[in-house]
């Protein structure tokens, strides 16, 4: 038999295929890494486009936030321009009522009764005066009492006053005043 040396020819194929291995793992190498690249640089696009609408959407939630605190600020106005607008009411309501308290208080005042002072602390009035006589503070009361403008007449004080006649009293009183008559006109007036 004839001797063939197959050596050689092994060898060239072992490096044939080692170079196509080494040459198909460069490719291989070389694709993974523009791969990796190429999804490198696809997340960062996308982490800026993200950041980009993170950004308009902190603008726009900046631009409501100054819009809510603008409302706040209006609503917190509107409420201060509604409460000055009820006390105006309320005083433009209650402005008649002084005038018909005191037209009541000089109807129910008979002759013979001076008052010298009248001070008003929330639903009461304080009143001084001087009378000619302890009869005409009594008819006094009695004419507050039967009054639809006041309620409950208290005689706090009677002190004799002889400078102002023989019988004459200083006296002080307190009374109430009532909403009766107003109930009664705003019933009225609805009919």
């Amino acid at each position: 038999m004839a001797k063939i040396n197959l050596l050689p020819w092994r060898q060239e194929y072992r490096a044939q295929k080692q170079k196509e291995f080494q040459q198909i793992a460069l490719l291989v190498v070389m694709a993974a890494a523009v791969s990796v690249f190429l999804w490198m640089e696809t997340v960062d696009q996308q982490v800026d486009r993200q950041k980009a609408r993170n950004q308009i959407l902190q603008v726009r939630i900046n631009a409501l936030n100054k819009q809510v605190a603008e409302i706040k600020e209006l609503k917190k106005h509107r409420q201060e321009l509604i409460d000055r607008m009820r006390v105006i009411q309320e005083l433009q309501g209650n402005r008649p009522l002084a005038v018909r308290y005191f037209d009541e208080l000089v109807q129910a005042t008979p002759e013979g009764l001076w008052l010298t002072s009248l001070v008003r602390k929330g639903n009461s009035l304080a009143l001084s005066g001087v009378a000619e006589s302890n009869n005409r503070v009594s008819s006094f009361m009695r004419n507050l009492d039967q009054s639809d403008w006041y309620d409950s007449p208290i005689l706090t004080d009677v002190t004799a006053s002889p400078a102002f006649g023989e019988q004459a009293s200083a006296f002080q009183l307190g009374i109430n005043l009532s909403g009766r008559k107003k109930d009664s006109e705003q019933a009225d007036a609805d009919n």
